[in-house]
């Protein structure tokens, strides 16, 4: 007997693809040469995505739904769908895959293809971002060329979440625990053969994006602190270099002063070297923050994530509902 693929679909108020959603995968898993089954993780959702989840459970026993306490955020979403999958005995292989239709489910048989040639990592890349705006394309871009440049980490550039994994892999990221979660770049750490499929990513199939610009700056902060420590090296290099150019300058002024005399100092120079100063010094401390802030909330060791219900357990044995 086969072993079972299962697809992953985080999701958050989504209610409006669903329907769409669920037909397509279906289709798509009649076609892989193996036991497909879908889980779908709902993020405390509010429109009425979980009970069209347990309609899709109802009808097809190939799905199975699972719905945390709260709204945890989609990278925690992730974190909970892969643990509970982590125990599928029979597992081979799992897709993650967005609730939007922007990453085509068709895919998934490439995806198994080269899985099937050895890699434990299949990762979709986006030729094209069609429905999107300049702006949107360009900050996507200079983000991952930046985490390119800060990382020792190599994160693909242009690639989300759409991927498929190894029971391997995934057993190796139900491993990883810590707090602040920046997935992309976990999918890269574990390593092990990875391959690329190009594709070109859709518009979004209905509903709202639920990324504005605030949450993607934070994204974007979040994957820089979680694998590079070059912010904090910068800002000492930034401080030596500044201290340098101020003795440098206070010595230049003694100088002036033991040769020409006392003069009345420039206030228009006095306030622009203070400014400076004070800022590189509320920027170094700002930098600091970021990651001190991070230790402490791993200092905490709360649950990554509550689970609240499920339409039926993913394996029969019990399983908790809190994940350390």
């Amino acid at each position: 007997m086969p072993g079972s693929l299962w697809v992953l679909v985080p999701l958050f108020n989504e209610v409006e693809v669903l329907p769409e959603l669920q037909r397509r995968l279906g289709a798509v898993l009649d076609t892989v040469g193996l036991v497909g089954r879908v889980l779908y993780v709902d993020d405390g959702s509010r429109d009425g995505s979980w009970v069209q989840v347990c309609a899709f459970a109802a009808a097809d026993p190939r799905v199975r739904g699972l719905r945390l306490s709260r709204n945890f955020g989609k990278e925690i979403a992730m974190t909970a769908g892969l643990d509970a999958l982590a125990q599928v005995d029979d597992l081979v292989a799992c897709v993650v895959i967005d609730a939007d239709l922007q990453d085509p489910p068709e895919l998934i048989p490439e995806l198994v293809a080269r899985w099937r040639e050895g890699h434990d990592m299949v990762y979709a890349t986006r030729r094209q971002r069609l429905g999107e705006g300049r702006i949107k394309r360009l900050t996507a871009a200079l983000f991952y060329r930046v985490m390119a440049r800060l990382s020792a980490t190599r994160v693909p550039r242009d690639t989300g979440d759409f991927r498929l994994l190894s029971a391997r892999a995934l057993r190796a990221m139900a491993g990883l625990r810590e707090r602040q979660r920046f997935m992309k770049g976990l999918f890269a750490w574990i390593g092990y053969p990875q391959a690329q499929v190009l594709y070109d990513r859709a518009p979004r199939a209905a509903g709202r994006t639920k990324w504005n610009y605030g949450k993607l700056w934070r994204f974007a902060v979040e994957g820089i602190t979680s694998f590079s420590t070059l912010p904090l090296r910068l800002a000492t290099w930034v401080g030596l270099l500044t201290s340098l150019l101020a003795f440098g300058y206070g010595g230049w002024i003694v100088l002036k002063v033991l040769i020409w005399g006392i003069r009345v100092p420039g206030y228009a120079s006095l306030m622009v070297v203070i400014l400076v100063l004070g800022g590189l010094q509320l920027l170094a401390l700002g930098i600091i923050g970021e990651y001190v802030g991070r230790t402490y909330l791993e200092a905490k060791q709360r649950p990554l994530y509550l689970v609240q219900d499920h339409t039926q357990p993913v394996v029969d044995r019990p399983a908790s509902t809190a994940q350390p």
